[in-house]
């Protein structure tokens, strides 16, 4: 009777394993690859699943996206500069028979892969255009793992470069270039400026050539302009001396076409005769 009952413990025991061993869960964002005496009988999708002990072996597959870093590169340019690139990929498994049966380890094989694609691709590019054409180099090696992870039933949905390291000597030669190409941008904006100043000016020059009053007006007003800081000294403007100047010059030859001709000392001669008449000495006598 002991032994019957040993038996039926054992017996139990055994279905009791036979069943934890056949029960398998496949999560939602899993997906079961089912291989019965090690060959494929299919897929099995989320939840529950039933198994033959010993007998079937069920590999689960994520189907998530999975971020992989890809370590610093040591590269050397189309233009013979040594950098350092690393970067990350974005990948998800589309088929998971394929990324069980085709390769043995998918995300070894991937980020081998990637280091090998991302060596080659920023390798075929210059300095200025790693660092300038990002984008590009990135669709580059996106389109040159999905032609080689399409067998593995793997879908690279995303390369990006994280770092570029480069030597101190390129970081100072491009800090030199970046300062030399700024002056000359200064030097261009000055020059501009100047010219179009100096068009400015011209037009100016020619409304105060048609309007002769304008340039007085100017002045005047800087004269205001300088009598705004109470200064003791007044300043007067070039063509406003001169303006004096021509102005006394116009009285006084106003003033002596006022005076008669007879008022005139003898000596002078009439400027009004064409002939010039000698002048008498002190005798009387003319020379």
């Amino acid at each position: 009777m002991q032994a019957l009952i040993v038996l039926v413990v054992v017996i139990g025991l055994l279905a009791l394993l036979g069943l934890a061993l056949s029960l398998k869960v496949v999560k939602q964002y899993e997906k079961g690859v089912l291989f019965r005496f090690g060959r494929l009988v299919g897929t099995r999708d989320a939840g529950l699943r039933f198994i033959i002990p010993v007998v079937d072996v069920l590999h689960r597959v994520s189907l998530r996206v999975v971020t992989m870093p890809i370590q610093s590169q040591g590269i050397i340019t189309r233009d013979n500069v040594s950098v350092d690139v690393s970067a990350v990929a974005y990948f998800r498994v589309v088929d998971a028979v394929k990324s069980v049966v085709a390769v043995e380890n998918v995300h070894a094989a991937i980020n081998q892969i990637a280091q090998t694609t991302l060596r080659k691709v920023v390798g075929q590019h210059t300095l200025d255009e790693t660092l300038s054409e990002t984008d590009r180099i990135n669709l580059d090696i996106r389109e040159i793992l999905d032609v080689t992870t399409v067998e593995w039933g793997v879908q690279v949905t995303l390369v990006e470069l994280k770092d570029i390291q480069l030597p101190d000597t390129m970081k100072r030669a491009m800090a030199r270039q970046a300062e030399a190409e700024r002056e000359k941008r200064a030097k261009i904006i000055n020059a501009e400026g100047e010219s179009l100043a100096a068009a400015a000016l011209g037009d100016a020059s020619d409304t105060m050539m048609a309007h002769p009053l304008a340039l007085q007006l100017r002045n005047l007003q800087s004269l205001v302009e300088i009598g705004v800081d109470k200064n003791t000294t007044v300043v007067f403007p070039a063509p406003l001396m001169s303006t004096i100047g021509e102005l006394g010059s116009f009285l006084a030859r106003e003033t002596a076409a006022a005076t008669p001709a007879a008022e005139l000392p003898p000596s002078v001669p009439d400027r009004t005769d064409k002939t010039l008449r000698p002048a008498a000495d002190a005798s009387g006598t003319a020379a």
